[in-house]
C-alpha cells in the first residue's frame, strides 16, 4: 500500500530557458521554487516522478523546533511562521497547525536531555515546557498510565505530507512558474565552467541557476557532476490507521512509538530512530564517513537487503545525457516495507494506546531517509560549478523546516539577505572529519 498522496495537474510544455531551475519536487524542491517566483523570477520545477511522492509524503509531519540540533533551530523558527504565511498568502492547504508537540518518557536520561536542551532554547527565545510527573500523566491521559516526566512544545505543530508539496506546486504554477512532471533532469551543461544549462528528458532548460534538491537521489547526481557528496538512506517503514473515537494527543512521542493525528481523524504510526540499512556501492563509498553515525544509533538500526541496490538511487554507475538514467527507469523510490517492524509498531501503539484498538490498517509504506555525516543538511553553491546549489541530506528532518530551507535556497539564488546564517548548512563543512564533535545538548 504506497503512502497517501494528492496529485496535481501541472505543466506539459518545457520552457527553453528560466532564470532558474529546481530539479525535484519533494517539499524542499517546491518551498525553493515558490519563494524565488515570489520575487518575480521565471522558475521551472523538474520531478522524475510525481511531486512529492518520495520522503516528502512518507514522513511524520512533524513541524518543530524542539530537540532541534543548534544549527537547524534558528530555520526552524523561521519555518513555523512560513508555513502559516504561505497559507495565508496562497489559500492554499497544507494541513499545518501548532497543535503542540507532547513527548512523554519513564528515562530519566532522556528527560535530563530534554531538560538541557529547554535551557538551551530559552537562550534562543524558544518556548518548551518540562513536565513533571502529574503534568505529564495528565497531557497523556490517554495511555491511562503514569509516566515520570515529560516535555510539551506549545507553538510547534504539524502538517499532512499528502497535501503539502502538491500545496505549494499550485502556487508556483498560480505565480506564472512552470512545474514538471515525469520529467527528470539528467545532468547539466557548462559554459566557461559556468552553469548554462539543465539537460532532462524532454530537452534542454537554458539558465544561471539550479538547485538541486533531488533527496535520496542527490549524491548520485552529483557524482556525474565529479563532486562528492557523502551520503545514506535508511529505509523507514510507518504505517496509517483509520480515524475512531477517543482523546489521543495530535501528536506524541515515546521511545516506544509515535502517533500523530492527520486532518481527517487518522493516525500515523511509527518508531522513532527504527530503520534498515540496505547496503548499497555509495553505502561502502561513504562507509568511514558514515560510521559515527551508526555506531551511535546500532540499537536502532538493522542491515537490510537488496532494496537499495534494485532502487539505483545510490548508484555509482555514470550515466549519459542522451539516454535514460536510472531515474527513469525508477520514477518514485517506492521500498519494500518491513513487515515486522509494521506489526511491532501497531502492536506497541495498540498497547499504549487503548483507544485505538479496534482500528483497521489503511496503509503501510517505506521510505528512504537521506541523511548526511552529521545530520544536518547540506545547502549552498558548490564553488567548482557557479549557479549550482546543493539543497539535500535532511537526514529526515526536511519536512518541517521546508519553508525555511525553501527561503534560505531563494537567498542564496538571489543574493538576498539570507532569512538564517547559511553557513553551518555549507556542503564544504562536510570535508571535514566526521569524527567532528556534533551538538550535543
Amino acid at each position: 500500500m504506497p503512502a497517501p498522496l494528492t496529485l496535481v495537474k501541472t505543466s506539459a510544455e518545457l520552457p527553453p530557458s528560466a532564470d532558474a531551475v529546481v530539479i525535484g519536487g519533494g517539499i524542499i524542491g517546491v518551498f525553493a521554487a515558490y519563494y524565488m517566483a515570489k520575487r518575480g523570477l521565471k522558475v521551472a520545477l523538474v520531478e522524475k516522478g510525481y511531486v512529492g511522492a518520495e520522503q516528502s509524503s512518507r514522513n511524520w509531519g512533524w513541524c518543530r523546533q524542539q530537540n532541534r540540533d543548534a544549527r537547524e533551530l534558528p530555520m526552524a523558527t523561521k519555518s513555523l511562521d512560513l508555513w502559516e504565511q504561505f497559507a495565508r498568502e496562497t489559500g492554499e492547504d497544507t494541513g499545518f497547525r501548532r497543535c503542540g508537540l507532547l513527548y512523554l518518557s519513564d528515562d530519566e536520561e532522556e528527560l535530563a536531555g530534554w531538560a538541557r536542551w529547554r535551557d538551551f532554547a530559552r537562550t534562543v527565545g524558544v518556548t518548551t515546557h518540562m513536565l513533571d510527573s502529574a503534568a505529564a500523566s495528565e497531557r497523556g491521559k490517554a495511555t491511562g498510565r503514569i509516566w515520570r516526566g515529560g516535555v510539551f512544545s506549545p507553538s510547534d505543530g504539524i502538517a499532512d505530507p499528502a497535501n503539502a508539496a502538491p500545496a505549494v506546486a499550485r502556487a508556483i504554477l498560480k505565480l506564472g512558474g512552470c512545474v514538471l512532471q515525469n520529467c527528470a533532469a539528467r545532468g547539466l551543461e557548462l559554459e566557461a565552467g559556468k552553469l548554462s544549462a539543465v539537460v532532462t528528458e524532454r530537452g534542454t532548460i537554458r539558465t544561471k541557476i539550479a538547485i538541486l534538491s533531488g533527496g535520496a537521489w542527490a549524491s548520485s547526481f552529483c557524482r556525474q557532476l565529479g563532486i562528492s557528496f557523502p551520503q545514506a538512506s535508511i529505509r523507514s517503514s510507518i504505517l496509517s490507521i483509520a480515524p475512531g473515537e477517543g482523546d489521543i494527543p495530535d501528536a506524541l512521542h515515546t521511545a516506544r512509538v509515535s502517533v500523530t493525528r492527520r486532518g481527517d481523524g487518522s493516525h500515523t504510526l511509527a518508531i522513532s530512530g527504527r530503520g534498515r540499512v540496505d547496503p548499497t556501492g555509495q553505502q561502502m563509498r561513504f562507509a568511514t564517513q558514515f560510521l559515527p553515525m551508526f555506531i551511535r544509533r546500532w540499537r536502532s538500526l538493522s542491515p537490510g537487503g537488496l532494496e537499495g541496490v534494485r532502487s539505483g538511487h545510490e548508484s555509482l554507475s555514470r550515466w549519459r545525457l542522451d539516454r535514460p538514467t536510472p531515474m527513469e527507469r525508477l520514477r518514485i523510490l517506492d521500498p519494500a516495507v518491513n513487515r515486522s517492524t509494521i506489526k511491532l509498531t501497531h502492536d506497541r501503539a495498540v498497547e499504549m494506546l487503548p483507544g485505538l484498538k479496534g482500528r483497521r490498517i489503511t496503509a503501510a509504506w517505506a521510505g528512504y531517509i537521506d541523511s548526511t555525516p552529521d545530520g544536518v543538511p547540506a545547502i549552498g553553491e558548490i564553488p567548482d560549478i557557479p549557479g549550482f546549489i546543493l539543497a539535500a541530506g535532511f537526514s529526515g528532518h526536511g519536512f518541517g523546516i521546508g519553508p525555511g530551507a525553501g527561503h534560505l535556497i531563494a537567498d542564496v539564488a538571489t543574493g538576498a539577505n539570507p532569512i538564517v546564517d547559511p553557513r553551518p548548512y555549507h556542503p564544504s563543512r562536510l570535508l571535514r572529519s566526521a569524527w567532528g564533535k556534533v551538538a550535543d545538548f
